[in-house]
């Protein structure tokens, strides 16, 4: 079975729709600032940071301060535990749809 606390954590992180934005920005950057983030959205500063924080505990941003600036990238591994669960359940939907299709053919030939 799958460890509860890097799903959790995970999931949680992505569960707010304006975080999971934001990540999503960091995702189609290759660095970006908080000021950059700050900047295409409608959050102030402080909940940017609010929200790298989070997204940085669950492991799906990693950080790199140079001078005053912190620049932010995607860790590459941090949606890991999400895709080790969801492959997990996708076994038994994939079961259940061939049990589908076999009644669906077995109902109109």
């Amino acid at each position: 079975m799958i460890e509860a606390a890097p799903i959790n954590a995970v999931m949680r992180a992505l569960a707010d729709p304006t975080r999971r934005a934001m990540f999503e920005r960091v995702v189609m950057s290759e660095e970006i600032t908080v000021v950059e983030l700050t900047r295409g959205s409608s959050v102030t500063q402080g909940a940017v940071s609010q929200h790298l924080k989070a997204l940085k505990q669950a492991g799906l941003v990693i950080e790199r301060p140079e001078g005053r600036k912190v620049y932010y990238r995607a860790q590459p591994g941090g949606l890991e535990p999400l895709f080790d669960w969801m492959s997990h359940y996708g076994v038994f939907w994939q079961e259940r749809f061939a049990n589908l299709g076999t009644l669906l053919e077995e109902i109109d030939p």
